[in-house]
């Protein structure tokens, strides 16, 4: 599907053009030795939220709270353990923290195949705990690097479904070692964690 490759392909290009780490190099071994060879492109970048809110509603059928935050937007979510819903009324408070993160590694041509990879788990508080619960979800694309350009500072990738981008390289050094014929791999890492915020009878 044209859609997702275009859209993984835009999340790399956010990716690699807000960060700007630097190329690790393998340090050069003896004068006897040869040096090492030089390690391929790895960044990252990863931000937390955290928002303080209440419990805007609560429905025991359906296994759902409503939670507010301070801005008045509320989020409804599903909940596993329905002992945890008898413990909770409408105001309390709870915490969130938002994570999401992305990872863009360059491997060595054939270290990997083309594709697209989707992980999803979900974590709950055990009986007499606090209420609290946290989902997780990562999406892994991977994609073969098609030509690279230094002088322009560009790479071109070939998707999962054979759709080709061309992509600007903010800093010049996440080029270096890069060839045509290398893979490159994007993770993309979203996590919510939700608790009560104040501990269980």
């Amino acid at each position: 599907m044209r859609t997702a490759n275009a859209a993984w392909m835009v999340a790399a290009l956010l990716s690699l053009g807000m960060v700007s780490a630097a190329v690790a190099q393998a340090p050069s071994g003896p004068a006897d030795k040869k040096p090492a060879a030089a390690k391929k492109p790895a960044v990252g970048e990863a931000a937390v939220v955290t928002v303080r809110g209440t419990v805007a509603a609560i429905d025991k059928d359906n296994r759902t709270i409503t939670l507010k935050g301070p801005k008045g937007r509320t989020l409804t979510l599903d909940v596993q353990d329905p002992s945890k819903l008898e413990v909770v009324k409408v105001g309390d408070p709870v915490v969130a923290a938002y994570m999401e993160a992305v990872a863009i590694q360059v491997k060595k041509a054939g270290a990997t195949t083309p594709g697209v990879a989707v992980e999803q788990r979900r974590v709950t508080s055990g009986p007499g705990e606090t209420p609290a619960g946290a989902i997780r979800r990562e999406v892994t694309l991977t994609g073969t690097i098609t030509a690279v350009d230094r002088k322009a500072q560009t790479a071109t990738i070939k998707g999962p479904q054979g759709h080709e981008e061309t992509i600007k390289v903010k800093d010049p050094k996440n080029l270096e070692g890069v060839k045509a014929g290398d893979m490159v791999e994007l993770t993309y890492a979203q996590a919510l964690a939700v608790s009560l915020d104040k501990p269980a009878k």
